[in-house]
This record gives C-alpha cells, structure tokens and sequence, in this order.
C-alpha cells in the first residue's frame, strides 16, 4: 500500500530551470510521480513547497554506463544496487544503466535472470539494462526479439578486448549487428583492439615491467583508435544503430568525425574522468593503481579533443563507467599491473565535476551540461520523454543545484562503497542540494529520504539512428 508520503504533491518555486533546450525561471508542480504543471508564478496548492530561488533546476542525471556487484578479475566491484544507486541520487544521477554479462556458453536469459536477483528489491534509484553479448549464436540470435520486445533492453554490448572471457570476434559483431537493426535495437562497444594490448601485456611482463605505469603503456591510443574505426565501418556496412563507450582519445574521436564523413551515424561516450584527468598519475608508483581502468586516462592533448567533441556534438553523453574496487581489492595487483582489477568510483561524481570543470570553467553551456548527462542518454536509450527531461507528463527527476556550493570531495564524505577516491581534495563550484525521483524528495541535503527497493527498473523503447 502506498503511504500518503509516496504520493505528495509537490511545488517548486522560483528556480532557473535548465533542460537541454530551455533557460528559464518558473515554478514547476508535480502530483503523484510525474511534472503537472510548469509555468511562471503557478497558483497552485502543493503539500509540500520547495523554494529554488538562486538555484538551477535540472532532470536527474541518466549515467548509462555502471558496473554494480559485477564479477571481474576473481572479485566483485564494491558498490551493489543499494550503495551505488544510493550513491548515484546524491550525486544527482536518478537512473543508471547496468550491464548484465552473459557467461560464454550459456543464454541471455539466464544472465538477466542472475542480475535481476542482484538489483530487484535492492535498488534505491531507478535503472536500467544493457545486455553484453560474449557469445553470439544461433540461441542467442534467437532471444534477441524476446529481449529488446518483452525485456525492455534494446541495447546490446560487445567487448573487442578480453579474449577468452568477454571478446567477441568481427564475425560474431557483425552477426550481432545484423539481427539487432532486424530487431530494432543498438549495439554498442568497449572498442579496444585485445590482441594488440595481449600482446603488450605480455611484452611488458617478460620484461619485468609490471608497475601500474605499463597498464597505460599496453593501451596505446592506436589500439582505441583502430578499434573504433573498425566498429563504426561495420556499423556503417550493417546499418545497425552504433555507439562507443568510454572514448578516450583523439584518435578514437577521429574514427568518430570520419564515419560521419561517410554519413555514417556513430554515437560515442566519453567518461568525467577522461575529461579532467590525465595518465600523469600513473607514475605515482602503485598509488597508480587507483586510476587503472581499461582504456587508461590518456594525455593532455586527448582533453582538449573531448572538451571539443562534446561542443562538436561528436559526443553526446559524459557517463562514468563506474566500477569501484576497495583498496584491498586493487592489492591484488601489487606485484603485477595485469593483476589490478580495473575500475574507477565516480558515480557520485559525475555531475558536481561535470559542472565544475565544464560550466564553471566556460567548456560547456549549461544546456550542453544538461544535454550530455541526461537528455541524450534517454534520447538514444529508449526513455524520453520519460526520463531525461522536465516537461509536463515526465517522471519527476529533478535536481535542485546549488552553482555556488564550493565543496571538497572526499573519501571521507562521500557515499560511494569504497574507501578512497579518485578525486580526494579535488575543489568543486557546485552542489547538489535537493533531488526529487519520480515526485519523492530522495536527497534532502546530507540525508537520504528513501529506502533499498525504491528503485524501479526501467524498460526502453526500440531504438534508432536518430535522436
């Protein structure tokens, strides 16, 4: 039964409303778990009120790229359903998207059915699926209209690294590919040439070269580079909707610019951590081993490439490919880079560093800012106008931000389950305040208002190549 708390109007007054394509102040209502009303000066009744002058006023953060409790390298990533969608609504982020992993020999069906046990009743935000396909065959085909139609997943990941547990090669892609335009949904890609890094890897280590250091250096940016070009020329061919994940570098954005020379459409990603660090910090000997993720954080130049990107519409979504790992965790490693599970906390962080970095500094406008964390994923995943936006009829994700909240980020404080931080004493201009998810105050301040099992999992629509 649903508490009278559950179902609260409530009013908004006074606040800047930013979505991807207004700027304005007004007053926005809402009933039950959906945007009523949105207008200047609205005289209407609300059972609870929320004064938002001096503050933005923007929908929830979509982070389409999480890793929670997965199973990677004998261990788990530290944050579940409960800590990192908790986490997530304090950083602003209302809905993520997770990636269930199909185990090799075995069917997709199976493999949802493990994560739905993970995350139904435990959730504290809202989410939703990616299905990675490691092993593409005539059963799998086959579940591929059943996922995308009674499922609600209509994205469909490949991994072109990980040989022998999540690889699939160019003829599996391709088959992929074919039957997921059939089906109407999406293939998307960690775009990583594996053999060439194996290769690396394996040079290094014969060389005793085993610091997190040669983690980057086994990943150099022609193996992101070739690999993305080879998807997006597949993607082109299959006419298959396509998208990269986690770009890093000028030359996978260049692979990028060049599918759209062929008037070829190739959606991309980038991640907050590419944007603002930089692979200067994997010299600090094994302190490195905090910002070992795959690909690597890349050089300066690759900054400046994405800032511009993203300006250029190359990119149209900053996620986080969170994937936290306790520091015991990254120990496993110590001896051998090849050993340090890869991962990166930042779900929290993505929209507080986003606007910090990128508005703040004049990088971004904040139409771009609300564009490129929420509108464009819900655009390209199937959940607008439900998600990503604030309009009459929408979810009630919002967001009340305090531009002028300077804070420091901290292990210490912050929500994550993990105990350090990729960020520790990083200096921020801006803060969360307040989120509201489908009309409920979830973060009030410090406090989380709502409890594990909040969270609703959100089925897509088909999708296209065109947002």
């Amino acid at each position: 039964m649903l508490r009278k708390e559950d179902t609260m109007s409530v009013l908004i007054k006074n606040g800047r409303v930013i979505t991807a394509g207004n700027d304005c102040i007004a007053d926005i209502y809402i009933e039950g778990e959906v945007i009523k009303a949105i207008g200047q000066n609205l005289q209407v009744k609300a059972e609870k009120e929320i004064d938002a002058a001096g503050m933005l006023v923007f929908p929830g953060g979509i982070d389409p790229h999480v890793h929670l409790a997965m199973p990677f390298m004998g261990t788990f990533s530290s944050d579940d359903y409960e800590t990192g969608t908790r986490a997530a609504l304090y950083g602003g982020t209302t809905t993520v998207i997770d990636f269930v992993l199909q185990t090799q020999g075995d069917s997709l069906k199976a493999a949802l059915t493990d994560w739905q046990s993970r995350a139904t009743g435990t959730a504290v935000g809202d989410y939703s699926f990616h299905m990675a396909v490691t092993d593409f065959n005539e059963n799998t085909k086959a579940e591929i209209k059943q996922m995308i139609e009674e499922e609600g997943i209509s994205s469909f990941k490949t991994f072109m690294a990980y040989k022998g547990a999540l690889m699939i090669d160019d003829r599996q892609m391709f088959g992929l590919m074919s039957e997921v335009k059939k089906q109407g949904g999406m293939v998307t890609t960690h775009a990583t040439n594996g053999d060439v890094i194996d290769f690396l890897v394996a040079k290094h280590r014969a060389e005793g070269k085993l610091s997190p250091l040669y983690h980057y250096l086994s990943q150099p940016e022609v193996t992101e580079a070739e690999a993305s070009n080879r998807f997006a020329q597949m993607a082109g061919y299959t006419g298959c909707p396509a998208y990269i994940v986690h770009l890093t570098c000028e030359g996978a954005l260049n692979a990028v610019r060049d599918a759209g020379r062929r008037n070829y459409q190739v959606f991309a990603e980038t991640c907050i951590q590419y944007l603002i660090l930089d692979a200067s910090l994997y010299e600090n000997d094994f302190e490195g081993a905090k910002w070992v993720m795959s690909p690597p954080l890349r050089e300066k130049k690759d900054q400046a490439a994405l800032w511009a990107g993203i300006n250029q519409g190359l990119l149209q979504i900053v996620a986080t490919d969170h994937c936290p790992f306790m520091w015991e965790q990254k120990l496993m490693g110590k001896n051998d880079f090849s050993k340090i599970p890869n991962g990166h906390p930042a779900i929290e962080n993505r929209i507080e560093l986003l606007y910090s970095e990128g508005v703040a500094k004049g990088k971004i406008s904040l139409n771009k800012f609300v564009e490129v964390s929420s509108t464009n994923a819900a655009k390209i995943f199937g959940m607008f106008p439900r998600k990503g936006t604030i309009a009459v009829g929408s979810d009630a994700d919002i967001v009340i931000f305090d531009p002028n909240g300077k804070h420091t980020l901290s292990a210490a404080t912050h929500h994550m389950n993990v105990d350090y931080s990729g960020y520790e004493g990083w200096e921020v201009s801006g803060k969360v305040k307040t989120v509201l998810l489908r009309g409920k105050v979830a973060i009030d301040g410090d406090e989380c208002l709502v409890e594990k099992g909040n969270g609703q999992f959100i089925k897509r629509s088909k999708v296209s190549n065109i947002v």
